[in-house]
């Protein structure tokens, strides 16, 4: 009997991150800011939002996406804004786009989560909702969300766990001010029957304002990559934090930046971007609205074909620890005026404040985003690096709500009923089947 040796080891099967870092026909998900009105002015709002664009998606505008996304077989969207429920026909597009196989998960201040309106979400197996807080206590919170941020939150979750609503979403944005508050952030999510999730603070829109106060110290960094480890199955992180896999052990999730592979943004007036964390011309693909819409933007624009093409990861391939945090976040780079193939300023080898400390001893520039769409009528700091922001934690008795007039400013101006679902004409559709998880 003959026995034939292989001359050539068999080749690799491809792992599943390998078709992702080449694009896939269609996104996992993608996020879409309906609107830029909020009736918060949060210090760290990564699409500056407050006042609402004129130049807005119309309904039919966004049925037709809908209808888009549903031929592609996007399996779901992440809806936000600014406030994504001020817009008045919100319910009637929601409801349109879980009708049409489209699953949907919106993220919240709560404002206008009124228990008819937690009854109808909790009615509908294709919805998910993540209500945001960035403090554990109100004081901690309402200094970076705005005054009675953290009240009108608890009861928007207390609204959908009466209604029945399990494993919703409570999301915060991870900063130097509640870092140690991680386990009592986990126990108000299991207070309420929801389920954690942290994210990354990153220097986008008003956050770059105060991402030089706000973003973890190194140590934090550590404090929070161990808690991660240690609840890494309870919590999720949408992928946010796989520059802290350099620590050693990887964090759960894919560990890349999926811009404009997997993942992408479409704004309130149908621009679509690479990145939700890099809304700047830098990183504009197209636009719903140009002929070929969404499907031709993703497939075919030339920007998302650069990104899908192998990526050189510059300084960072020579470290160890290249392989595990694939030199960081795309959108923490540029907009803290470091180059997209260099570290990223959280590195937390150190490489990125070696970085930025060359930046600013060179007066090196930082690029501002493309729209600023804030409440405030005086201009944001100049964008050198330099100069503190006052962030200020206060008493709750010190805090007090902000008149309200009306201006066009704010969208809720004079607001005082809230329009629910069904009152809106749609009737909480309900469709057979299992919740489906949308991480």
């Amino acid at each position: 009997m003959t026995i034939a040796f292989p001359t050539e080891a068999p080749p690799r099967p491809a792992r599943l991150v390998d078709h992702f870092e080449r694009g896939l026909d269609a996104p996992i998900c993608l996020t879409w800011e309906l609107t830029y009105a909020c009736n918060l002015s949060c210090v760290h709002c990564l699409s500056s939002s407050g006042r609402r664009d004129p130049r807005e998606l119309s309904t039919a505008e966004c049925k037709a996406v809908f209808d888009e996304l549903e031929r592609m077989q996007v399996f779901y969207v992440n809806i936000g804004g600014g406030e994504p429920t001020v817009r008045s026909d919100f319910w009637e597009l929601l409801e349109y786009a879980t009708a049409h196989h489209v699953g949907v998960k919106f993220s919240t201040n709560g404002v206008k989560i009124t228990p008819d309106a937690a009854a109808a979400l909790a009615a509908n197996d294709y919805v998910d909702v993540q209500i945001s807080l960035d403090g554990a206590t109100p004081e901690v919170n309402d200094a970076i969300r705005g005054p009675r941020s953290y009240e009108t939150a608890l009861r928007a979750m207390a609204n959908l766990r009466d209604a029945g609503m399990k494993g919703f979403k409570l999301s915060v944005v991870c900063t130097r001010t509640n870092i140690g508050q991680l386990d009592e952030f986990k126990a108000i999510a299991d207070e309420y029957g929801a389920q954690l999730r942290l994210t990354r603070l990153r220097p986008s829109g008003r956050g770059a304002d105060v991402w030089d106060e706000l973003h973890p110290t190194q140590a934090q960094q550590r404090e929070l990559y161990d808690w991660l480890v240690a609840h890494g199955d309870e919590v999720l992180t949408g992928d946010s934090f796989f520059h802290l896999s350099a620590y050693g052990q990887a964090l759960p999730g894919l560990n890349l930046c999926g811009a404009g592979r997997v993942v992408c943004l479409i704004d309130p007036i149908g621009d679509v971007y690479a990145c939700p964390f890099a809304i700047h011309d830098e990183f504009l693909a197209g636009s719903v609205r140009d002929d070929g819409g969404f499907a031709e933007v993703w497939r075919h624009s030339e920007l998302f074909t650069r990104l899908r093409e192998p990526q050189s990861g510059g300084a960072c391939t020579s470290c160890q620890f290249f392989d595990t945090c694939k030199g960081g976040c795309m959108a923490a780079k540029f907009f803290t005026g470091l180059p997209l193939d260099g570290p990223d300023p959280e590195c937390v080898q150190g490489y990125g404040e070696q970085e930025l400390a060359k930046r600013k001893n060179t007066g090196g520039g930082i690029p501002l985003p493309s729209g600023d769409h804030s409440h405030r009528t005086s201009p944001p700091r100049p964008r050198d690096g330099m100069g503190p922001v006052s962030v200020t934690i206060r008493r709750r008795d010190d805090i007090q709500a902000p008149p309200v007039s009306a201006c066009a400013e704010s969208p809720l101006a004079g607001f005082a009923a809230t329009l629910t679902p069904r009152e809106s004409g749609a009737e909480g559709h309900h469709q057979e089947g299992t919740r489906t998880t949308l991480a």
